[in-house]
């Protein structure tokens, strides 16, 4: 008899429509999974995270990799929209448009 799996859950990852869009994020920060996954892309391992975001736990570094090998393709996309250059440039206003001090 096959049992059904429940939906996943990852404790210590929420999301709040008031910090980064509403995209994942380690629950009681603004630290996004979108961040983690960035430095884990960049080669750095679950501890070498921790010393950079010291103020983390390893249960929320290790939770939001979960959340992210997980939703890898959806976390990448997010990634890629925030190393647009292009875009943000898009959103920045032309200097001359605005008023001089």
């Amino acid at each position: 008899m096959a049992v059904a799996l429940q939906a996943k859950t990852y404790p210590h990852i929420g999301s709040d429509p008031e910090i980064a869009d509403g995209k994942p994020i380690i629950v009681g920060t603004r630290i996004t999974v979108r961040c983690i996954a960035g430095y884990y892309q960049m080669g750095m391992n679950a501890d070498e995270i921790l010393t950079t975001l010291s103020h983390l736990t390893p249960s929320q570094v290790h939770s939001a990799l979960a959340y992210y090998f997980d939703h890898q393709e959806e976390v990448d996309a997010y990634l890629a929209e925030s190393s647009d250059v292009e875009f943000w440039k898009s959103k920045i206003a032309p200097r001359s448009n605005q008023k001089a001090l």
